[in-house]
């Protein structure tokens, strides 16, 4: 008889176990565990008082007469009711009041954010001190145009970005399938951009065969970088956190340097050595649990992690379903990445964001059949977007197995969207 193993890999606030024979386990690869900063104001309070290209954010404030903070929303981690007021008192300290400072919301195309949500994300004490407002990337009267890149991108930029003295930004970097690694520039592209910058700049990332996940140099951190300078961004406050959400390192300074000194310190927690590529890789989107816009980061890792022609199981909650912004990508997913590159300039595909994440499923979908266990979206919409749905993640295993054969390989991905497969 073969000896069975039980594998456990987080849901929602719970966990979801089955049962795979011992020998097929290849690996269960999950961030690094790196010990947190026990304190994590002082932590952001070391990073402020040793920036990086730039002078100290008291320095830089002197004179600002409006201050835009422009931090992520409630689909990150990142520990921002810690850090905003932590800025502010900086920012008193340099002479400018509560009164004279905004925080925008970088929602890119995500949808608002609640009162409840933003109190919860920001912290009473924020939004007791401070406007917190959402950006709105089809709020055209919000938007102000600055023309096209170096590499055609038309550039929409929220109004309130424009209209401040000091722009500053807060985020997390951890590895993105899009610019390679979140954080830097990305607070403002697609943070605070027009949706048709945005589609642009995710349709420069999504025709090839893999992603540029975890590559630092790429043209659309370029075009990220370029749109930031032209909106003027300042400074940035970016955190890494460790695979439960805790403060493992922060960094303060200027956007260019100071992403790519964070970024070094987040392939230390994300990067993982994975040796060989399995028939069979089993992936959990914690912590993107909302909707499958946030959740399909847990493809990407586990294309790396997949041989071609393999099976990715997908686990996710995702209790608002799809997309609650791009119903759109609902109608188009399920097609050969052929039919979606010819619909977008066609304009039959209206929603360029939705076209290149449709072009990026598509392009996983191609390489490994895609498994979806979730109670947040229907099999219908699973199978018309093109993946396989089935009620437990031992029915998905049990089927793969049947597939692929009783010595079939298994790998797991407990915490796939933060997970950067290396070799």
């Amino acid at each position: 008889m073969r000896q069975t193993t039980q594998i456990e890999i987080p849901y929602g606030e719970g966990m979801l176990q089955c049962t795979a024979p011992a020998a097929n386990i290849k690996g269960v690869h999950v961030p690094h565990e790196v010990a947190p900063v026990r304190d994590e104001g002082a932590g952001i309070q070391r990073a402020l008082a040793h920036p990086i290209g730039t002078p100290p954010l008291q320095e830089m404030a002197r004179g600002a007469e409006r201050v835009v903070i422009v931090a992520d929303d409630n689909t990150r981690l990142t520990p921002t009711h810690v850090i905003v007021p932590l800025l502010l008192n900086a920012l008193n300290d340099a002479g400018v009041p509560d009164g004279a400072v905004d925080i925008l919301i970088a929602l890119g195309t995500h949808r608002q954010m609640t009162e409840e949500e933003i109190e919860q994300k920001f912290g009473r004490e924020t939004t007791g001190r401070v406007s917190v407002v959402n950006h709105d990337c089809d709020d055209q009267d919000a938007l102000v145009d600055l023309g096209t890149t170096p590499g055609g991108v038309s550039v929409q930029v929220n109004r309130r970005v424009l209209e401040a003295d000091l722009v500053l930004g807060v985020g997390s970097i951890v590895p993105h399938h899009i610019p390679g690694f979140s954080g830097g520039a990305k607070i403002i592209q697609p943070g605070v951009c027009g949706a048709r910058t945005t589609g642009q700049v995710h349709l420069l990332s999504v025709r090839r065969p893999t992603s540029l996940l975890g590559r630092v140099e790429n043209e659309v951190r370029r075009e990220m970088e370029a749109i930031a300078e032209r909106a003027g961004l300042r400074a940035i406050l970016n955190t890494i956190l460790d695979r439960e959400g805790r403060l493992v390192r922060a960094v303060y300074g200027a956007p260019r340097a100071a992403f790519r000194r964070g970024v070094e310190a987040s392939r230390r927690v994300y990067g993982v050595h994975v040796p060989e590529t399995t028939d069979i890789v089993i992936a959990s989107s914690h912590p993107c649990d909302i909707e499958f816009w946030q959740a399909h980061k847990t493809l990407y890792p586990a294309q790396r992690c997949v041989r071609e022609g393999g099976t990715i199981i997908v686990a996710t909650p995702c209790p608002e379903g799809l997309s609650v912004t791009h119903p759109e990508i609902a109608d188009c997913a399920g097609r050969e990445m052929d039919a979606i590159d010819a619909a977008i300039p066609s304009g039959e595909i209206e929603d360029l964001t939705a076209g290149a994440l449709a072009l990026a499923w598509a392009s996983v979908r191609r390489h490994a059949d895609i498994c979806l266990v979730s109670e947040g979206i229907d099999d219908e919409v699973a199978q018309k977007v093109g993946f396989h749905p089935y009620p437990s993640v031992q029915e998905a295993l049990d089927a793969a197995l049947a597939r692929h054969g009783h010595a079939a390989t298994i790998s797991v991905l407990p915490y796939a969207p933060d997970t950067l497969p290396l070799r």
